[in-house]
């Protein structure tokens, strides 16, 4: 329980890879913190495999300043989650702040439009490969790493090594508290 009152926001939206989210949203609450599916409103919403998550908390009632850490999985999600400025601008506030930030496959696109890889390593789907690069990030084609309080996952298949490194980013982080 190295986490315990922590306050993690996990970014959900119709189409969220399922197990990009739900994995991540496990393994933070195994380790006590307090895991929070933010939508951009409080209705249901279908991952891309078809299981249902329902929003605890509306993307516009979070606090940069309340929140612990962030993580945005892939999917589709990611693509509709980025025209929202509500969005961008917390990742931006997360960022600048230097709070961890998971970020996995698609999600690279939310970091995009929130304007945050310019300089960072990063990786994530090949499908996004050539955005991050336009936006001015270093593509790293590993499993999972972190650069700075950006914690980077590539695929599905690297859901255990993202969780691994996400976990090793937040103790880090509370250590430093």
């Amino acid at each position: 329980m190295r986490l315990t009152d922590k306050r993690i926001a996990i970014l959900v939206a119709e189409g969220v890879e399922d197990l990009e989210f739900y994995v991540p949203f496990m393994r933070i609450q195994e380790e006590g913190a307090e895991a929070i599916a933010a939508g951009l409103d409080l209705k249901p919403v279908r991952g891309k495999n078809g299981l249902q998550i329902t929003p605890t908390a509306k993307i516009d009632s979070l606090d940069s300043k309340d929140l612990f850490a962030l993580v945005i999985p892939g999917g589709w999600a990611p693509d509709k989650l980025r025209r929202h400025s509500v969005v961008t601008n917390l990742v931006r506030e997360m960022n600048d702040a230097k709070k961890p930030i998971g970020i996995i496959c698609h999600g690279g696109l939310v970091a995009i439009s929130a304007g945050i890889v310019r300089g960072r390593c990063a990786t994530g789907s090949l499908g996004i490969k050539d955005d991050l690069v336009n936006a001015g990030a270093t593509w790293v084609d590993e499993p999972a790493f972190h650069d700075g309080n950006q914690v980077w996952g590539r695929i599905v298949a690297d859901i255990p090594d993202f969780c691994r490194e996400l976990v090793a980013a937040l103790i880090e982080a509370a250590s430093d508290e």
